[in-house]
């Protein structure tokens, strides 16, 4: 594994210790999407620094197949692998809009990185979709969730007992939807005695967005019930300690590894009503979906799950059942049969 001098995540330090890593290259800048001219330049620096380090590093040489494992690696593999005979391979967790990549970021994807990749792997067919444009014809293309920590359960635990938790697990960020989530609690539960727990750091500079969202609750009355928890490790057991868990995200969502984690701990799952969500979450059968950025209707769902005991005990049950929840192990195998295939057709 190859990767540019980033501070180390916790996925890394929990890798067996078989597994080499390796550090090469610059440090990548932060809110390159933001579109701040200097930046931008700095970053497109940086990224052909990177892929030059990356073509010339033994690693790369010696590698069966190169895997890009984010949007701006995927930027500088795709560049160290040009004249490349190591079949390269993409992962895409990002549908390939200019709303979800910006200006650059989605000129780069369409233009540099897809004609190039030997093959692309994406969470759900709608990012899939996305992308297949300006795939090559003999490229291979997968749908395949990412390895999440999903342990599928042969029974689902019970919803827990008393006061309405809702919670939202993801980075804090203006398009992941907690603001949206903090104006529908209010207005649908915010005369009960309900909870709502946001679950996630403000990475990408985002550290504003968290000052405005702690000031809103103060503003609408709910501070006393409104929980930021930061980064949370044990996710399994956080999710077991809400009733009902939410997608709100303000534009498409590829998928959202949040949804996935909901359905498969049994939670009662609410999504927006596009993007990748809607290949798992069917309304009032698994879960239920709301219009997107539309806080009113978001509001109403909670207040319907809120007085329905009944209803959210089905689609709780439902949800730990949802079909194609994959655990780690059965996601790498997937992920194998994949690297397979490239290699075979890159050689043949």
């Amino acid at each position: 594994m190859l990767i540019p001098p980033i501070e180390r995540s916790s996925w890394l330090n929990q890798l067996p210790p078989g597994v080499p890593v390796r550090t090469a290259g610059v440090r990548q800048p932060e809110g390159v999407s933001a579109g701040d001219p200097r930046l931008i330049a700095d970053a497109s620096a940086r990224l052909l620094a990177q892929a030059w380090a990356t073509r010339l590093h033994p690693a790369f040489h010696r590698a069966d197949l190169v895997d890009a494992n984010t949007t701006r690696s995927a930027a500088y593999g795709a560049l160290a692998a040009r004249t490349s005979r190591v079949p390269f391979v993409a992962h895409l967790r990002d549908m390939v809009h200019a709303d979800a990549l910006g200006r650059v970021g989605f000129k780069t994807m369409r233009r540099v990185v897809l004609p190039r990749v030997d093959g692309v792997v994406t969470d759900t067919q709608a990012t899939l979709d996305s992308a297949l444009p300006y795939l090559r014809r003999d490229a291979v293309a997968a749908v395949i969730p990412s390895a999440s920590g999903l342990r599928i359960r042969e029974q689902s635990r019970p919803l827990p007992q008393g006061p309405l938790v809702v919670g939202m697990l993801a980075r804090i960020d203006p398009w992941k939807g907690q603001a949206l989530l903090v104006e529908a609690f209010a207005r649908g539960l915010g005369e009960t005695d309900a909870r709502l727990q946001l679950a996630g750091h403000a990475y990408f500079g985002h550290e504003d967005h968290l000052a405005e969202l702690k000031g809103r609750v103060v503003e609408l009355g709910i501070a006393d019930r409104v929980d930021f928890l930061g980064h949370v490790d044990d996710v399994e057991s956080l999710l077991d300690t809400w009733h009902i868990a939410v997608q709100a995200s303000t534009r498409a969502e590829p998928l959202g590894q949040n949804v996935l984690q909901y359905l498969a701990a049994g939670r009662v799952v609410i999504v927006a009503d596009e993007g990748g969500p809607t290949e798992w979450v069917e309304h009032k059968v698994n879960g239920l979906r709301f219009s997107p950025r539309d806080s009113r209707q978001l509001a109403a769902a909670l207040r319907e799950l809120s007085g329905d005991e009944v209803l959210r005990s089905r689609l709780a049950a439902a949800a730990a059942r949802t079909p194609g929840l994959l655990d780690d192990a059965e996601v790498a195998s997937a992920h194998e049969a994949f690297y397979r295939q490239v290699c075979e057709r890159r050689r043949g």
